[in-house]
């Protein structure tokens, strides 16, 4: 049998770890994830969400080292998307007398998803739900990230299940952020999170936090639905998300590129020198070798953006037009750009990669630079004096 992991006194994490996932819907998951439940046990006991239905039968072995699943009182939904609510019938086929809590948004979902008889509760952001020595209060965090998202937070412990909120893809045997052996692992996995699930939905996260305050939910603790619970550094991924939803980044250029025949490349590599010798910090990312959802994470916290294609076909080049079609979803907050790339004849895809800039609100800091095919030395100092112009502007 597979032992619960105790939180708080009468409070488990009974989920289960996919130590060999890689991809999660596009997102590239190099270092596993986990799908996170938790008992809470008072006079009556709740269930706050499930886990992917595949490993249900872990999620079970767990519950049962601690409760008959058929004396399960409640099941609060926080949030319907399946890597969550996957086990929701098989539990409820074990637990007759469990009601489902879950915002109006969730109920409705619910319906839709599964089209079970089920006995439901409708909460509201306020409402609670006594389990007798513990309280469970809600707060609905709508597209945080779908519309039924919910925060449920345990009183009596101060602690809060976020669900995907400070989540992070990472498969660990530690359950704790002070377990690890270092914590920055963790810190670059929930910026990627960050990055490619809630930055286009960055504007609703201060009001939330600001309603936390307002509610006054005192946080000890945070265990989200992906990876690992926040004890010890509770209050280093707050402010991470605050500066994530407001724009913050760092004094720091990324140059994005792909290259056909390896002139946008040289130009990358000249550009790139130009800044460091006016020390700007800055990378280079070859859009074909580093994973689009690696990218984003990169952007998240990078002030300038400079962006290089070959022309093809009048157009961007397909990998960099990808990319950009993506963070255009993605809506990045107060970012700078600049254009360039080697072409033929036309050079068409300087043109539309500053108009794919501006219409996700990035700011063009000049105009492209264009090189016809393979850059001479005029041009590459031509590169040069671009990222030394780009650091100065900082």
């Amino acid at each position: 049998m597979l032992e619960a992991v105790e939180l708080k006194d009468g409070v488990y994490w009974v989920g289960a770890v996919d130590w060999n996932i890689r991809e999660f819907h596009g997102y590239s998951t190099t270092r596993g994830t986990t799908y996170n439940a938790y008992l809470i046990k008072g006079e009556k006991t709740a269930l706050v969400d499930t886990v992917k239905a595949e490993f249900f039968p872990e999620m079970l072995s767990k519950i049962e080292s601690i409760i008959n699943p058929a004396q399960i009182d409640y099941l609060v939904v926080n949030h319907l998307e399946m890597d969550h609510s996957g086990g929701l019938p098989q539990f409820m086929g074990l637990a007759p007398k469990a009601q489902i809590v879950a915002t109006d948004n969730g109920i409705k979902g619910l319906a839709r998803h599964f089209r079970g008889d089920w006995p439901l509760i409708k909460v509201k952001s306020g409402g609670e739900l006594s389990l007798g020595s513990k309280t469970l209060q809600f707060l609905e965090a709508y597209m945080l990230h779908w519309p039924d998202s919910m925060f449920t937070y345990v009183k009596e412990d101060r602690l809060l299940l976020p669900n995907d909120g400070f989540g992070q893809h990472y498969a660990s045997y530690q359950r704790f952020d002070d377990e690890l052996p270092s914590l920055e692992p963790v810190m670059e996995e929930a910026a990627k999170y960050f990055g490619n699930i809630l930055m286009p939905l960055s504007p609703l996260i201060p009001p939330l936090l600001k309603k936390v305050g307002q509610m006054g939910l005192e946080i000890e603790m945070i265990a989200p639905s992906h990876g690992i619970i926040w004890r010890s550094h509770v209050e280093r991924i707050i402010q991470a998300y605050v500066g994530w939803s407001t724009g913050a980044a760092e004094n720091r250029a990324l140059i994005i590129y792909d290259s056909m025949w390896g002139s946008t490349a040289t130009m990358a590599k000249a550009i790139s020198q130009g800044m460091s010798q006016a020390g700007l910090e800055n990378k280079l990312l070859h859009v074909r070798k580093n994973h689009y959802s690696d990218i984003v994470k990169e952007i998240l916290t990078a002030k300038i953006l400079v962006i290089g294609s070959p022309t093809l076909n009048e157009g961007i080049f397909p990998s960099v037009a990808q990319l950009l079609s993506y963070l255009k979803g993605l809506r990045p907050l107060k970012k700078k750009g600049v254009a360039f790339g080697s072409y033929g004849w036309g050079g068409e895809a300087i043109k539309a990669i500053e108009g794919e800039m501006k219409a996700m609100g990035i700011e063009v800091l000049e105009p492209g630079l264009g090189v016809i095919y393979v850059p001479g030395d005029n041009d590459l100092k031509s590169c040069f004096q671009l990222g030394e112009r780009i650091a100065h502007s900082l």
